[in-house]
């Protein structure tokens, strides 16, 4: 009987927490859970800013201008711990 409590218990916490990581998008992942996230910006366009509104990430962008190159942001979080901390990788792209 304790052998199929302990297993069903098991298959719960299992099941939850696969639910918590699916449930998820990969920013809201990295945010809550630590970790790294990325992002690829549309081709010839370059970030402004960034900003988290709840569980959604904001960024605003701009047309490169001729003669810019494409370029990588971090956008880190540093908590007072130092544990779960996240980071969102912006990734920006030459226009073909």
């Amino acid at each position: 009987m304790k052998k199929k409590l302990w297993i069903g218990s098991l298959a719960c916490v299992c099941l939850m927490a696969f639910a918590m990581a699916g449930g998820c998008t990969e920013q809201q992942r990295a945010k809550s859970w630590g970790g790294t996230a990325t992002i690829d910006l549309p081709p010839g366009q370059k970030l402004v800013t960034v900003t988290w509104k709840s569980d959604e990430i904001w960024f605003l962008t701009r047309d490169m201008y001729e003669g810019e190159r494409p370029e990588a942001y971090n956008f880190e979080e540093s908590s007072s711990f130092g544990i779960l901390e996240g980071k969102v990788v912006f990734q920006e792209h030459r226009k073909r």
